[in-house]
């Protein structure tokens, strides 16, 4: 296996030979592409990912190297479609895509060959046609305005300001604070930091205003017509004056895509011809001609690394990040009173606690008002904030006007309820088919889970967001669990009142990472035993995505690696290898697959205590504490005995609907005795990969007249209520911060959108029946996913 020294420097040379042979390249690609004998814990899974860091960090810093890995890789990939190696073609096309956005220059031929290849998986099934339409379309753009990938990656990660592509992206990671403790913490956040600081001099604006002006000339004119190294120093001599060149070169390209490349490149090369000579002229007296290339490497981009606490709270960064923006007041239209009141409410605040009004006694009309009338602040609830608020208003107003507090809307408008349609519609383009039932009674949805981005059947275009955040979280189920919660009140604090959705797009990724391993003990062992796997989406992502499998899930032992590693050698030499890795994952990363947030309503045996509604992504666990000491014991009992004898536990009743293949589902009602049961979202293999619940009681059921002493139950809508006067314990997402005592029983079904209820409450004026979807909600997905971005969803 190769090996390479990532910290050696390259400088570019003038001949056109590589400083490293093709068949160097060529062995060390095949030992970064994933192979069928792979294994998610196997000896090389961890170093899948560190040989492809290291293989672009070895080309990087040469163009000469750049360009011979772009022959080896197109070389690979139409022998991959000649002998049908399927599993190989979007790993080769992610690492070509990437190595073509910092090469300086590409010639024609290449750019042809690459097109052609990605218009021919346009034949392929999914997920190959639409990864092969989304960069049959890049290199399409790119091949008549080269650059212009590179360009508007560097101008919306590192947020340059400019008036011609107001994008601008950032990279939120959240990591969950139960796994990322003690020595992880200093090995992260040093990572971040030495990214921050930039291995190749990106420390200001100004040196990416260079960069993108470098290589945008160079990607045109090509090495015989400009000369990379007397671009560079001249570059450097002009100092803030190469800012209105940077807004040059943007403007150009940028125009060039509205026109729709006409002219086949023509005026384009003229123009950037024009600046270059400007620009080498003013500092060098020598006659112009081509000569080598210069590197520019893509720094990583902005990111924000966060423990996520009980006091982090996403909606409120989002919000901070869109005000801070350099460009946010062209496109916000809210006043600064505004802003301020949006800012000080948690999203969480509207749906779970109540809202004190104070009752007005007057008509509303100044006119009405007696002369002597005042109203005065201890006639309302005794709140200091009131009183302040109440006091600030009385100044700046006369006291004989008719005063009334800030409220807030809470009932949508038509145009509200026409953004949340089609934000829903753009992520889900089969809701506008109806989401009524099937005929003849069946089920209209599938139990296949949907993946990709569906472009070819979408039929609504994607609404432009100037502003794109990133979220990466870090850790096991629980910190999932959370990203659903988080965004299911995300979602309904938008559809109380539009904020973030009309102009941020949201884009969720998943780093699984477990936590560190204890000493082993008979114990460990056992526990580790009952609770199994703590990353279950992330085993998922990585048996459905190969790719996955071999950058990000790597990750997680990675991360351990290294902080033993800082510990041991405090002074080693820093490279930036995990914002590296997550740079690299939200840039290619961008096909999801959809999971199911599931609603849980939970009463209590109280008759005081009101009931709780929460929601989960992963994993419910019921549990009868008298009966915890032993469940374990009586699971191993039943799997050697033949089923027969007397089951202790508590007696449940389940109501459920059953879920078939067929879609013909039927509800079905039952008791059991049981100490407890288990209820997984995610599969635990590629055999059972059905988009709905599976449950799982610690007891087999007894075969019965009403029952047929089924194992494994498929359902997504469940009540369970215990029929004893006996209570059990809830967790969800096996997060103990999410635990419920004192149980009596429990609704499961999916999570509604909050957006479509709201849309549903509007129609539901001019619809007699209730019951049915009127208006715009029908066309709406009534479901609310988790979309996580994988390279390639899911390959079959």
């Amino acid at each position: 296996m190769a090996h390479w020294d990532s910290s050696s420097s390259m400088e570019p040379t003038g001949d056109c030979s590589p400083t490293v042979p093709e068949s160097e390249l060529y062995r060390s690609l095949q030992a970064v592409l994933p192979r069928c004998t792979d294994q998610q814990q196997g000896p090389d899974w961890c170093n899948k990912g560190m040989l492809r860091w290291t293989l672009h960090k070895k080309v990087q810093n040469n163009p000469a190297n750049s360009l011979s890995l772009l022959w080896v890789l197109i070389k690979e990939l139409e022998k991959a479609e000649r002998w049908d190696s399927r599993k190989s073609i979007i790993p080769l096309l992610h690492t070509l895509m990437h190595a073509i956005i910092q090469t300086a220059y590409i010639p024609d031929e290449l750019y042809k060959r690459v097109y052609d290849f990605c218009k021919r998986l346009l034949t392929y099934p999914q997920p190959y046609c639409t990864v092969g339409l989304s960069y049959t379309r890049q290199i399409k753009t790119e091949r008549f305005i080269p650059g212009l990938m590179y360009q508007r990656m560097i101008t919306a990660e590192q947020k340059l300001k400019n008036e011609h592509y107001p994008f601008q992206e950032r990279v939120f990671v959240l990591a969950d604070p139960e796994v990322f403790s003690g020595s992880l913490i200093p090995a992260v956040v040093e990572d971040f930091e030495v990214s921050a600081l930039g291995s190749a001099g990106f420390q200001s604006p100004l040196e990416h205003m260079r960069s993108v002006v470098q290589h945008t000339i160079q990607a045109a004119l090509g090495p015989q017509h400009c000369h990379g190294p007397k671009l560079a120093q001249a570059l450097r001599d002009m100092g803030q004056e190469v800012e209105p060149y940077f807004q040059e070169v943007l403007a150009t390209l940028e125009q060039c895509v509205e026109e729709g490349y006409r002219g086949e490149g023509g005026m384009l090369n003229s123009r950037l011809q024009q600046l270059y000579s400007e620009i080498v002229s003013d500092s060098n007296a020598e006659p112009l001609c081509g000569g080598p290339m210069c590197d520019c490497p893509i720094p990583n981009p902005e990111m924000s690394f966060y423990l996520w606490t009980e006091d982090l709270d996403i909606w409120r960064e989002l919000s901070k990040w869109f005000r801070s923006s350099s460009v946010s007041e062209h496109f916000s239209s809210f006043s600064q009173e505004q802003e301020d009141f949006e800012l000080g409410e948690s999203p969480f605040t509207p749906a779970d606690m109540p809202r004190f009004s104070i009752m007005s006694n007057d008509s509303g009309i100044e006119k009405d008002l007696p002369p002597s009338s005042d109203f005065s602040p201890s006639t309302s609830l005794d709140n200091p904030c009131i009183i302040s608020a109440w006091e600030q208003c009385k100044n700046e107003q006369d006291s004989s006007r008719l005063l009334r507090r800030g409220g807030i809307k809470l009932k949508p408008t038509a145009k509200d309820g026409m953004v949340l349609m089609q934000d829903t519609l753009e992520d889900n383009p089969s809701a506008a088919s109806g989401g009524g039932p099937g005929k003849g009674g069946r089920r209209a949805a599938t139990l296949q889970r949907r993946a990709g981005m569906s472009m070819m059947e979408n039929h609504f275009p994607k609404q432009q967001r100037h502003f794109i955040a990133k979220i990466v979280v870090m850790g096991d189920d629980r910190v999932v669990g959370r990203l659903a919660k988080a965004y299911y009140f995300y979602r309904k604090r938008e559809a109380r009142r539009l904020f973030l959705t009309m102009r941020v797009s949201l884009q969720f990724y998943y780093i699984p990472v477990c936590p560190a391993q204890l000493p082993v003990s008979p114990v460990t062992v056992n526990l580790n035993q009952s609770t199994g796997d703590s990353c279950t989406l992330g085993s998922y992502l990585s048996n459905v995505d190969p790719w996955y499998n071999s950058n990000v899930n790597s990750l997680g032992g990675m991360i351990h690696k290294m902080a033993k590693l800082q510990e041991m050698n405090p002074e080693r030499p820093k490279d930036p290898f995990i914002s590296d890795v997550i740079a690299y994952y939200v840039r290619s990363g961008q096909q999801p697959v959809y999971f199911n947030i599931y609603f849980v309503k939970i009463t209590f045996n109280s008759m005081t205590k009101d009931p709780v509604e929460d929601v989960f992504l992963t994993n419910l666990e019921i549990e009868f504490p008298e009966f915890k000491h032993i469940a374990a014991s009586m699971k191993d009992k039943h799997k050697r005995s033949s089923g027969s004898g007397e089951v202790c536990g508590v007696v449940i009743s389940m109501n459920y609907r059953k879920m078939t293949l067929s879609g013909r589902d039927v509800d079905v009602g039952i008791s059991a005795r049981t100490t407890g049961a288990q209820i997984n979202a995610i599969p635990s293999s590629e055999a059972e990969d059905l988009n709905c619940l599976t449950l799982t009681l610690n007891e087999a059921p007894s075969k019965t007249k009403g029952s047929s002493g089924e194992s494994k139950i498929r359902t997504s809508n469940i009540k369970i209520r215990t029929l004893e006067r006996r209570s059990f314990t809830l967790t969800l997402d096996k997060d103990s911060r999410r635990i419920y005592k004192h149980v009596q029983s429990i609704e499961i079904s999916p999570c509604l959108d909050p957006g479509y209820c709201v849309q549903k409450s509007m129609g539901s004026k001019f619809c007699t029946d209730g019951a049915r979807d009127a208006g715009l909600s029908k066309y709406m997905s009534k479901t609310l996913p988790l979309p996580v971005n994988t390279f390639a969803g899911i390959i079959n």
